[in-house]
């Protein structure tokens, strides 16, 4: 992982982590079940660009130096892998 996607995506998790420990609170605190909901969806669209951030950057670093080592059978079933993994 390069350094400025490593810490990108450290900042993003810190985010994700205090969100998160916001939506106990509330819940802790009897909120709104719709103010929590929507904090929820605020928490699930931050992990959205947090995966897309290190599939961009897997994409740019890993599969790049996967195909030139040889190894496109791999990469590819990596891929195809992931890609089934977010359709479930």
């Amino acid at each position: 992982m390069k350094p400025e996607t490593k810490a990108d995506a450290l900042k993003r998790l810190n985010y994700i982590e205090g969100h998160l420990s916001g939506v106990r609170r509330m819940i802790e605190q009897d909120q709104y079940c719709v103010d929590v909901l929507k904090q929820m969806y605020a928490v699930r669209q931050a992990i959205r660009k947090l995966e897309a951030l290190i599939l961009d950057g897997h994409l740019h670093t890993c599969v790049v130096h996967g195909i030139r080592d040889n190894r496109e059978e791999q990469v590819v079933n990596e891929l195809l892998d992931l890609y089934n993994l977010a359709e479930k």
